[in-house]
């Protein structure tokens, strides 16, 4: 994960947080699988606290942080390649072409993507993934998921990964020990990114993760700019009324 996209989290985290966040936390259910994603996400959440956030912790104090954005801006520059075969299948091609762009100018003039050359260049990022193409030609979300490891979903963005699996260069990598050393590096790297975001979480974190991931859905649905309200009345009609405009 980028600086550009730790910093729209927190932007996000932080709308979230002067928005009413809390909204319902017992009552009407904003998903209908709740009881089930509640448990999923304390098994994660057990996970994470006892394993992966202490991983974190010790690689963000040996690392140099030259070093972590190094390591940022490598995968981040792989995701360009997903992101650009989604952008063609949405028929977004000025997005694919800064996709395009964005990979070749990190791969070459960034030293395989250590460096984010292009948006020095004022190349803008552009992420989406096939959960977001599905949704751009009309498939709708489907309640909300907790995924057992991979956190916060949706039917359709759980369906989305799967596809988005065999798009990921680091799956095409033949040594099995490079390949999974590299996954887990990129795991503990994301992880670490989130450290000096996670203290903005407040009240019920499954409540304020669940609003997080959705409005982040929604705003990449709609190309990354704030969702009109056709865009969040379909997260309305899936999920429930709680994230309604007088909400969030």
């Amino acid at each position: 994960m980028n600086a550009l996209s730790r910093a729209a989290i927190a932007l996000l985290l932080s709308a979230l947080l002067l928005g009413s966040t809390g909204a319902r936390a017992s009552g009407e259910q904003a998903d209908p699988w709740e009881g089930f994603n509640r448990r999923v996400f304390a098994f994660n959440e057990f996970l994470d606290r006892n394993l992966l956030k202490p991983v974190a912790k010790g690689y963000q104090r040996i690392t140099p942080e030259f070093v972590s954005n190094g390591v940022s801006n490598v995968f981040s520059n792989l995701g360009e390649v997903p992101s650009f075969v989604n952008h063609v299948l949405q028929g977004r091609l000025t997005e694919a072409g800064q996709d395009g762009g964005r990979f070749a100018v990190n791969t070459t003039l960034g030293l395989v993507g250590l460096f984010d050359v292009a948006s020095r260049m004022g190349i803008e990022q552009k992420n989406t993934d096939l959960g977001i193409t599905l949704g751009r030609w009309g498939l709708r979300s489907g309640p909300y998921l907790v995924l057992p490891l991979l956190g916060p979903s949706t039917v359709r963005d759980g369906v989305g990964r799967g596809g988005d699996h065999f798009l990921a260069p680091l799956n095409y990598v033949e040594d099995d020990t490079l390949r999974w050393s590299l996954r887990g590096l990129d795991l503990v790297d994301t992880r670490a990114d989130l450290l000096s975001v996670e203290e903005l979480i407040t009240g019920d974190r499954y409540v304020f993760m669940r609003n997080l991931y959705i409005k982040r859905r929604a705003f990449l649905l709609n190309g990354g700019e704030p969702p009109p309200a056709e865009f969040e009345d379909e997260f309305d009609d899936d999920l429930g009324d709680e994230f309604d405009g007088e909400e969030l």
